[in-house]
């Protein structure tokens, strides 16, 4: 008789989170369909962002957030972040690299969504956006990261559309 290894179901508001983290994905990956890195890196709008800066801004946030769930707010700063580069690919950046960098972090935060206390919280980092004294439960960063990958899909659709003419919807 032999033995199979089946994955634990994931159910309730873990397999929500999952879900709405691959939806709102998706639809950022879908911007850079078929993209060369010149065009990843073109800016359409008055704005800094690019597609490949917003690939890269999206992977360092959801990173720098995954960190507060596993160390609190002194995880966050653990790389530092160039802002002004943040939003264009830089160097021998490739949109490829930039996508399989994003990958590795999305893995990490689905395994979080997996097994961490959702209930569990930490104080927020000083800075000007956050109410002082504030703490965030882990579900509340997850919904976070939700929202900032939602809103810079947003953003990417814009350029996206500036550049070609594609859209993700419609």
């Amino acid at each position: 008789m032999s033995s199979t290894y089946t994955e634990p179901v994931t159910t309730g508001e873990r397999a929500d989170f999952l879900q709405m983290l691959a939806k709102h994905r998706g639809f950022l990956k879908f911007t850079v369909k078929n993209l060369t890195d010149e065009q990843a890196n073109q800016r359409t709008t008055v704005s800094e962002l690019t597609l490949g800066g917003l690939i890269k801004h999206v992977a360092a946030t959801e990173r720098g957030w995954a960190n507060f769930i596993l160390e609190g707010a002194a995880g966050m700063f653990k790389q530092q972040v160039d802002w002004e580069a943040q939003f264009s690919m830089r160097g021998n950046e490739t949109l490829e690299g930039l996508l399989a960098q994003y990958e590795e972090i999305a893995a990490r935060t689905d395994e979080l969504v997996r097994t961490v206390d959702l209930d569990e919280s930490h104080p927020l980092p000083e800075a000007p956006w956050f109410e002082k004294g504030a703490a965030w439960s882990n579900r509340r960063v997850l919904m976070h990261i939700i929202a900032e990958t939602s809103q810079h899909s947003g953003h990417a659709d814009i350029i996206r559309e500036g550049l070609d003419g594609s859209k993700t919807m419609g």
